[in-house]
């Protein structure tokens, strides 16, 4: 089976853990299956991100299934620290709608990976919460995508009346077939009249043979080529697949799927789906009712007597709302002007200590066996004090042997990299100028093969 994870969006409604580098998939809140945790590991093993909890729910139902993620420049580093250097990742130059971003990732499948034109794929959101149930929906759908062509669609049995989700009312007809009303998203009472009615939720889960997708390409963007879609990328319609192509479907067929499914975009919608709840190191008295905390800082929480609230801190920030009305944080959260603290990047992780006008303090741990680009900057000194792990530096071509205590120097214009050893490495990073930023950065080929 072939499947396209979109993956998308800032997640800002979930801020502090979600910021515009660290979108709501990648936050580690869900407790791993027992049997998949490693012997020795720390409280950070025991959990998964959303991503990593979907990508083995996948794996588990199909070992076979090829993955790929359709997602920006700015995820691709958590994505390969999460799932690994191996998964396949179609980027999008830039944020252009979901039919252009389908496109191009099965554009990618076809002129990339070598999937050929008749064989079917499965495009869903990288992000619900569902059980194994869903998946076996997802291979039910891709085998009639093959066997029938046209657009397969999911439709969701609601288990509520909600504004948050478009419907769809399914007509069967006498001779057999069907056809469908889409509806807008509605407000609360017209949704329980349209699950009266029989509407379906629409959850944004396709399936279609790659030729399908291919030809809509052609026709509503003028190419199916994968290059030149990516190479003019940002001149491209901004339009979503519910508009250009569902809706205007007559070809169309549905799968109902009626087990667990939440669209996890609201803090009280996260906190509904948490096995437990509090993550990292929190206390509570045993007055507390109906309260939810998220500690990802390296100091106790401790909460008393509290009632229907949620409270999270992480490096970005520290949030303590009321349970409802953490739905309508965004607007203050876009009001937060500030450096990113905390990210995953391909090699590792990153988190900010503490900045002054001409200096910064990080954090920096690299896995085991991976290391930076070889890179220079501009208009800082840096100063490295490696703390634990080994590893080795290169400066200006020089490799040099490190372990906790040595203390490496790079001047401004320096070219330099660390690699991990095979037990990894954590060190303190000293940056010491006046103009310091993430674009005064250079990168050079690394100097060894």
């Amino acid at each position: 089976m072939h499947i396209i994870l979109l993956s998308g969006g800032s997640g800002k409604r979930l801020w502090p853990l979600s910021n515009d580098t660290r979108s709501k998939q990648f936050i580690k809140i869900f407790r791993k299956p027992e049997h998949t945790i490693p012997m020795g590991k720390e409280d950070g093993g025991q959990y998964e991100s959303m991503v990593q909890r979907v990508y083995r729910q996948i794996k588990t139902v199909d070992p076979g299934a090829t993955v790929t993620i359709a997602t920006s420049k700015s995820q691709v580093s958590s994505i390969h620290n999460q799932l690994g250097d191996g998964v396949s990742i179609s980027v999008e130059p830039c944020r252009r709608d979901t039919f252009p971003a389908i496109a191009l990732a099965t554009a990618y499948l076809h002129d990339v990976i070598g999937v050929p034109a008749d064989e079917a794929v499965v495009v869903c959101p990288v992000d619900p919460y569902v059980d194994y149930s869903y998946f076996k929906c997802l291979e039910e759908m891709y085998h009639k995508a093959i066997q029938r062509g046209g657009l397969v669609l999911m439709g969701i049995q609601p288990t509520f009346p909600t504004e948050k989700y478009g419907y769809i009312l399914p007509h069967e007809q006498e001779d057999g077939s069907c056809h469908f009303d889409f509806k807008e998203k509605p407000d609360a009472a017209t949704a329980a009249k349209y699950i009266e009615e029989g509407c379906l939720w629409n959850g944004g889960v396709f399936a279609y043979r790659l030729s399908y997708v291919l030809e809509k390409s052609r026709e509503l963007i003028g190419t199916d080529n994968y290059y030149e879609l990516y190479g003019n990328y940002e001149t491209l319609r901004k339009i979503s697949f519910d508009y250009a192509v569902v809706e205007n479907e007559s070809n169309l067929s549905i799968v109902r799927y009626h087990g667990q499914w939440k669209d996890l975009g609201t803090w009280n919608t996260l906190t509904d789906a948490m096995e437990e709840n509090a993550v990292g190191d929190v206390r509570m008295n045993d007055k507390c009712e109906n309260v939810h905390a998220i500690n990802e800082m390296g100091v106790p929480m401790l909460i008393m007597g509290c009632k229907n609230i949620v409270v999270s801190a992480s490096p970005d920030g520290i949030l303590v709302s009321d349970m409802e009305q953490s739905s309508y944080i965004k607007p203050f959260v876009d009001d937060i002007k500030q450096r990113i603290m905390f990210a995953e990047k391909s090699w590792g992780r990153y988190r900010v200590l503490d900045v002054e006008e001409d200096s910064m303090t990080v954090k920096v741990i690299l896995n085991p066996g991976h290391k930076m680009n070889y890179h220079s900057h501009e208009r800082r000194d840096e100063i490295w004090t490696i703390i634990t792990g080994s590893g080795y530096t290169i400066v200006d071509g020089m490799e040099q042997p490190v372990k906790p205590g040595d203390v490496i120097t790079m001047a401004a214009g320096c070219k330099h990299t660390v690699v991990a050893g095979t037990d990894g490495l954590q060190m303190i990073e000293v940056q010491i100028g006046r103009d310091i930023s993430v674009s005064d950065k250079k990168k050079y080929e690394f100097p060894y093969k």
